[in-house]
């Protein structure tokens, strides 16, 4: 499946900084001065999975193909956005085919850093961002209800359901609330996603702080996190200039770079991680001589439709697959030892899929 996450913020927080080392480019033009990136840039990353490498291992894989995740740098927004202020609400379209949003905030101090607002305030930088998606949500949904609430009158039991949770997510947004936060039903969550609304993406708050405090965080960034917890979303801790430094070394450098600032792990894996956690997925693999392979699922999936993600003809003649859980695929070096072993086992349509597991899937043609 294709992940996509829109990083946004206002000018100049290390936002494009942040891009750059995520696609190990500098595709975004990461200038001291608002607006610096005038067209939304896209880039695709590798999910960091190690299982993956052990299992081509195990397997003599020729090729290790990882599971990716999409970023799209959006321009900086300013207080005014969703009216045309700065460069316009012409790029929050380009949040919304997006399945998630990281809110980058600046939580560090520097003279020579070229500011939009006047201080280092990164919660009010969030609520300013959240305000013009918010406003942005509110003109869209009152300007569609119109004629979708002429259609309800009428008998159209399709634009009655949209009338019921645009109502719930004017109330929402009227209140000062963003759409994620509201009380949807199960039953109506494909209509309520339908309405493509900004503040209903899940939300990842990036703090991006100094090099001092990229191992701990430090006021600024916890300030973010208590935020998070209120707006029911996920921090992270993250320095854009080291991670911008780490793209540019080598495996090796990178581990003896990070040590020095006792780090474990560049913060870009932790940022994809909670990526992931936020929406609710995992992963598994297909391994064989060819190649070893990460799929990307949500947590809950069954058999049949974790096989739809390598294509859609898998789901439909789905007939069952032959499952190892990835601990075992490792301890007894392989397929092949683990059907002897009697740990590959064959899965029907119920089974759900656990991260880590290792498949083949049979289906009708």
């Amino acid at each position: 499946m294709a992940l996509k996450v829109a990083i946004v913020g206002l000018p100049n927080v290390g936002k494009s900084t942040l891009f750059n080392a995520l696609t190990k480019t500098a595709a975004a033009q990461a200038a001291n001065y608002p607006f610096c990136t005038i067209e939304p840039n896209t880039g695709d990353v590798a999910v960091p999975e190690p299982r993956l490498n052990i299992l081509a291992e195990i397997a003599g894989s020729k090729e290790i193909i990882p599971s990716r995740i999409t970023f799209v740098d959006v321009a900086g927004l300013v207080r005014g956005a969703s009216k045309g202020e700065g460069l316009g609400n012409q790029f929050l379209a380009n949040i919304r085919d997006c399945d998630a949003i990281a809110f980058v905030a600046r939580c560090f101090e520097g003279d020579g850093v070229v500011r939009h607002e006047d201080s280092t305030d990164p919660v009010s930088d969030l609520e300013l961002i959240e305000t013009e998606l918010m406003l942005a949500d509110l003109d869209s949904l009152e300007r569609r209800i119109v004629q979708t609430e002429k259609r309800a009158k009428g008998g159209d039991k399709e634009a009655q359901a949209q009338v019921k949770l645009m109502t719930l997510a004017l109330d929402q947004l009227r209140n000062g609330k963003p759409a994620r936060l509201a009380d949807v039903p199960k039953e109506d969550r494909k209509g309520w996603d339908m309405l493509q609304l900004l503040t209903a993406l899940p939300a990842l708050y990036v703090a991006n702080v100094d090099e001092a405090s990229a191992a701990s965080g430090n006021d600024l960034s916890a300030q973010v996190a208590e935020r998070a917890r209120t707006d029911h979303a996920e921090t992270v801790v993250i320095s854009a200039q080291i991670e911008s430094e780490i793209a540019t070394l080598d495996d090796a450098e990178q581990v003896e770079f990070l040590a020095t600032l006792d780090l474990t792990e560049p913060g870009l894996n932790r940022l994809i991680r909670s990526a992931y956690d936020l929406l609710g997925l995992q992963t598994y693999f297909t391994v064989g001589p060819k190649e070893a392979r990460a799929w990307t699922i949500h947590i809950g999936d069954t058999a049949p439709q974790a096989a739809g993600v390598i294509h859609t003809d898998f789901e439909k003649g789905f007939i069952r697959a032959e499952t190892v859980s990835y601990d075992d695929f490792v301890a007894l070096g392989g397929e092949s030892k683990a059907r002897e072993a009697g740990k590959l086992r064959a899965e029907g349509k119920a089974y759900v899929v656990k991260d880590g597991d290792v498949m083949h899937f049979l289906f009708n043609n």
